[in-house]
């Protein structure tokens, strides 16, 4: 779609000759958040330094975000029915408290985005279907966006990225090396086989007995523990494909905690400690290869850049592994702020501005189906963990 039409005026792609602002209220709904947000984009005033020919100045209004941790933890997982449900009871109270936040009414909104995939079906079919209804009754565009779009996009509304840039997604349900050239521009260089990172983490949380969510409490134990009692190993370290494992570090973990059984306080902070050494250690190498490729693929690039997102890349000693890893390299690296890596609608929003401003966006989605599986990349060729169906999401 070349235009489209937004309060009686033509919104052209690109913003030429425009001096209005565009708010898009983005919804998420894809897991186990229940979250509603607003962004803003305008034109930047006369003579302001502008962050790249894409972005102008996005702002976010508001980022509601209502956690299930509760509501799982004795489970030690989520739970999709249980989850499905919350975002019944919770999800028009988050829209209006978001909408409040920006000091915005509906009416004010440009266009709603929602997460239709990849996450639990049921999840995304409340928070796609309240989309398509909010849309319907107020006469907004509606746009369907990729939930994995969202995170690879986050970096240009928090830190102006310009592309070409590298993307590490590490989450529950995801683990890839993604090269992000422009929306809806992605080539996946890299994924799991088995266990996706954030998936390893739960689990080892499991074996250890320690409370969900597991990976910040897996981090937490890790703090005061031991990194070089356990020789564990570091999954593809060295090897020429491209991709990741995590099930044999997994594996490993559970004998070493089945042989000292039973464990101390000590012993699982050692284990942990020890465990999270070697993810760190194993995205190190796989996470060079990538930088050497993408050195070589983009050699005029000035200052290319790693931009690590999902859940996982809030634990800060990957993140203290990654930044010295891109410092030693020459690249720069970019976490969004940890309430950006998570699930949230903020990304969403953004992702739904991205394609209005490239001209991307189908915004008649009202006959788009809610897709448990769609990769952000649908052109390589599947592997276990790339997010096709079939595959680990």
């Amino acid at each position: 779609m070349i235009g489209l039409l937004l309060s009686g005026k033509m919104f052209r792609g690109n913003f030429e000759d425009r001096d209005e602002v565009i708010r898009v209220l983005g919804i998420e709904t894809s897991c186990d958040e229940t979250a509603a947000s607003v962004v803003m984009l305008e034109d930047a005033p006369a003579g302001a330094e502008i962050l790249s020919p894409r972005i102008l100045s996005p702002q976010i209004l508001s980022n509601v975000i209502l956690s299930q941790v509760e509501e799982h933890a004795a489970f030690g997982g989520v739970v999709p029915e249980i989850a499905a449900r919350a975002h019944v009871e919770a999800l028009d109270g988050i829209i209006e408290a978001a909408l409040a936040d920006a000091g915005v009414t509906l009416a004010d909104v440009d266009a709603i985005a929602a997460t239709a995939g990849p996450g639990l079906v049921g999840g995304l079919i409340v928070g796609l279907m309240t989309a398509k209804a909010i849309a319907s009754a107020s006469g907004k565009p509606l746009i369907a966006v990729n939930h994995l779009e969202g995170h690879a996009l986050t970096a240009r509304l928090t830190d102006g990225l310009e592309f070409p840039y590298l993307l590490l997604l590490v989450s529950g349900g995801h683990t890839q090396i993604v090269r992000v050239a422009g929306v809806g521009d992605y080539r996946r260089w890299a994924t799991t086989i088995d266990d996706a990172l954030g998936e390893a983490f739960d689990k080892v949380a499991k074996m250890l007995a320690l409370p969900y969510p597991g990976g910040p409490n897996v981090e937490t134990a890790a703090a005061k523990g031991d990194p070089t009692r356990f020789a564990f190993p570091r999954p593809m370290k060295g090897s020429a494909q491209p991709d990741f494992s995590f099930s044999g570090l997994k594996t490993a973990v559970r004998q070493a905690a089945t042989a000292i059984a039973p464990l101390s306080e000590q012993d699982v902070a050692d284990i942990c400690a020890s465990f999270q050494s070697a993810v760190a250690d194993a995205l190190a190498d796989r996470v060079a290869r990538a930088l050497l490729r993408f050195r070589t693929d983009y050699p005029d690039k000035a200052e290319p850049a790693l931009v690590v997102a999902g859940g996982v890349a809030a634990n800060r000693a990957i993140r203290e592994t990654l930044e010295r890893l891109c410092a030693e390299n020459g690249f720069r690296f970019v976490a969004p702020p940890h309430r950006l890596c998570t699930d949230n609608a903020a990304m969403i929003a953004w992702a739904g501005i991205e394609r209005l401003n490239a001209d991307m966006a189908d915004t008649d989605a009202f006959d788009f189906a809610p897709r448990s599986r769609w990769p952000l990349d649908e052109v390589s060729t599947p592997v276990v963990g790339s997010g096709r169906r079939g595959a680990k999401a």
